[in-house]
């Protein structure tokens, strides 16, 4: 989960362009550039624009109260508006009103959520591009905040009702089970209180396929054939229906086959990872198939102690121009910390830790708010302070791309996770209140007797 593995998912998905931060000019509307090559010719009767000048500072977007983020939220309003959310509620930070209430504007009156609505007074219709991984990231936000449920009811409806034949979602209704998708809608809807395995298709046949399913297809199995991508996960089939590791898809699917959410509580370290293979013709277990994942990631990390981003294609990724060259993921290596934690592997992610914090300050002040919360994600999981990231306050500096918190205060020590547990918490502080005012009128009502008693005769 990068602060642009929406678009990337969009992308494959759909084959077309996905811009991470879209011109000004299309900031207010929901259709997006067109790729390159395809700009409509100029008619003979008019000129071509000018392109614009390398020197030629970038256009100003305004943007809405309450946003996170300075740069075009076209492509990534809702998902970085959420992540800022998260990481948040994992600081013990609790967000300003106005973050709150843009969030919830942008959801449809259906339930789901699109990137980003200019106009989210219009009501949506039939063009607005919803899509699950804005839908299923929002909804984790929202659980964080506690007293969400009715109103992300609807969004898990639209979820349920956008499911696949195979269990799975992809990343726009209809489209091609992937393994990103599916593991961030398992985890909204755990986040709801949603069993994922009682959401089938057919809805209510219980033999029926659920997100289980789809994501442990996306695994590749633990045998000799599969060579260095033996555990890791697949984002999607290719044309031949062949399985290559991705490690994006894999970092995001071993939190989901544990039942976990993109915060997740530390775990006391355990055995190294191993990739088993199934028994027979049986495929893994979600368990089983999200450990073998947990073992190719700590394979991939001993190597160099990070992931790596390999280059688009028809890109470069090196300033020497070479195609072939690959560039640290940091990103990426931090949700590999985050998922190798979570499955008791932490001794893993240690050398990957500390290399995040020597490297991840500038990367994260050129993404924004996305990128610090996925690094106080990294910095909640390994029980790290994350006001002092290698010498960085990731708390602060996120808070300061938004509005201004309620309050800010650092998180009481307890076991559990801040925003997995944010809800039940709340329920919580409602029984501890009640309880306080029964123990208040007991010792009231202790005190009445004992003064009756001694005016008795």
């Amino acid at each position: 989960m990068t602060t642009v593995r929406r678009c990337t998912a969009a992308l494959a998905a759909s084959a077309v362009l996905c811009v991470v931060f879209a011109p000004a000019a299309f900031a207010g509307g929901d259709v997006p550039p067109p790729a390159s090559g395809s700009s409509p010719s100029p008619s003979p009767s008019s000129s071509p624009s000018p392109s614009p000048s390398a020197s030629a500072p970038p256009p100003v977007v305004e943007l809405p109260r309450g946003m996170y983020g300075e740069k075009d939220p076209t492509y990534d309003g809702v998902w970085r508006q959420s992540l800022a959310l998260l990481g948040q509620a994992a600081a013990g930070v609790r967000p300003a009103n106005d973050a709150v209430r843009w969030l919830k504007k942008q959801r449809c009156a259906n339930g789901g959520f699109a990137a980003f609505r200019a106009g989210p007074a219009a009501p949506c219709d039939a063009s607005t591009p919803i899509d699950s991984n804005s839908t299923a990231v929002a909804v984790q936000a929202l659980s964080s905040l506690g007293d969400q449920r009715p109103f992300m009811a609807a969004s898990v409806a639209w979820l349920r009702s956008t499911q696949n034949e195979d269990g799975g979602w992809g990343y726009t209704p209809g489209a091609p089970s992937d393994a990103n998708s599916t593991s961030l809608v398992i985890g909204a809807l755990t986040s709801a209180g949603v069993r994922p395995t009682a959401v089938r298709v057919p809805q209510g046949d219980p033999d029926g396929k659920h997100a289980y399913d789809a994501l442990v297809g996306l695994s590749i199995p633990c045998d000799a054939g599969s060579g260095a991508d033996a555990g890791a996960f697949a984002y999607q089939p290719d044309q031949d229906g062949r399985l290559t590791a991705n490690d994006d898809a894999t970092a995001a699917a071993v939190l989901a086959g544990l039942g976990k959410r993109l915060v997740t509580a530390p775990v006391t370290a355990g055995p190294a990872p191993t990739c088993a293979p199934a028994t027979g013709s049986k495929r893994p277990s979600p368990e089983r198939a999200a450990r073998n994942g947990a073992a190719y990631l700590a394979g991939v990390l001993a190597a160099t102690g990070h992931l790596d981003q390999p280059p688009l294609p028809g890109t470069s990724n090196s300033d020497a121009g070479d195609a072939g060259a690959a560039t640290p993921d940091i990103g990426n290596t931090a949700d590999a910390v985050v998922a190798l934690t979570a499955a008791g592997y932490g001794d893993q992610a240690t050398g990957a830790l500390e290399w995040l914090k020597k490297n991840s300050g500038t990367w994260a002040q050129q993404q924004g708010p996305a990128a610090y919360a996925q690094l106080i994600f990294a910095a909640y999981a390994t029980d790290t302070d994350p006001r002092n990231f290698g010498g960085i306050d990731l708390v602060e500096r996120l808070n300061a791309t938004g509005p201004t918190p309620r309050s800010v205060a650092p998180p009481e020590p307890r076991p559990g996770n801040a925003a997995e547990s944010a809800i039940a918490d709340g329920g919580a502080a409602v029984l501890l209140w009640v309880a306080g005012i029964g123990v208040v009128a007991a010792l009231g009502t202790a005190f009445l007797l004992s003064r009756r008693k001694t005016r008795q005769p």
